[in-house]
């Protein structure tokens, strides 16, 4: 890829963003296949201060995110959590963050930014999109295993952001039919997460009555 080293010493690095309200198994088991697929050094969970496509929503505390992408992430050594965007005011756009983590990492760090498929039909509203593609080596696309390439939807995502087919990357990944959302709304009604959340993060939501009352939503 122009502009990025291509020798064996770079750093390889996944970025994988989300509010994670909570963090749970479709978000681990993406990231692994990314990661193990792409030869991946390393894969940064990067949870979200203020997502600007919610406007008003209440979402949990940043700490309380942090804490249980941090103990969901514990038993995997190449997976680490960076704390930039919760610490930031206002909306957290990911063409800041990337400006941010290529300035402090530099050209000699490859930059893997990992979406879902329903996130990269929706890429050209984004802020700043062409910019996010010129600050990444590549931006992965996750697809259930089996995906064929649509040869009009490529040409309707190049129409909508030029450059980016250069830049996108196809990974077949596993699909759990887990969402955030959902666990939430189940902690509310009292029915169980168990193997939908790895236990630690399950009983940090119960320790700190988490998603019982009016976040549930």
């Amino acid at each position: 890829m122009q502009g990025y080293s291509t020798a064996s010493t770079i750093r390889r690095i996944g970025l994988v963003g989300g509010t994670f309200d909570p963090i749970h198994y479709g978000h681990l088991v993406i990231a692994e296949e990314v990661r193990t697929s792409l030869h991946l050094s390393e894969v940064v969970f990067i949870p979200t201060g203020q997502p600007p496509h919610k406007p008003g929503q209440i979402i949990t505390e940043a700490q309380h995110r942090l804490a249980m992408v941090q103990l969901a992430i514990a038993s995997n050594p190449y997976f680490t959590c960076s704390h930039i965007e919760v610490e930031q005011e206002g909306p957290s756009y990911t063409v800041d963050t990337l400006r941010h983590l290529r300035a402090q990492w530099g050209t000699q760090t490859a930059l893997y930014f990992v979406i879902g498929w329903d996130s990269l039909e929706e890429f050209h509203t984004w802020h700043r999109p062409t910019e996010i593609l010129t600050l990444l080596t590549h931006l992965v696309a996750v697809k259930r295993p089996g995906y064929v390439e649509d040869v009009e939807q490529s040409e309707t995502l190049e129409t909508r952001v030029p450059g980016i087919g250069q830049r996108l990357l196809v990974v077949p990944a596993p699909q759990l039919a887990i969402s955030s959302t959902d666990l939430r709304q189940r902690v509310a009604q009292g029915r169980p997460i168990k193997y939908q959340t790895p236990e630690a993060v399950e009983q940090y939501i119960i320790k700190h009555r988490l998603y019982y009352a009016t976040n549930a939503s």
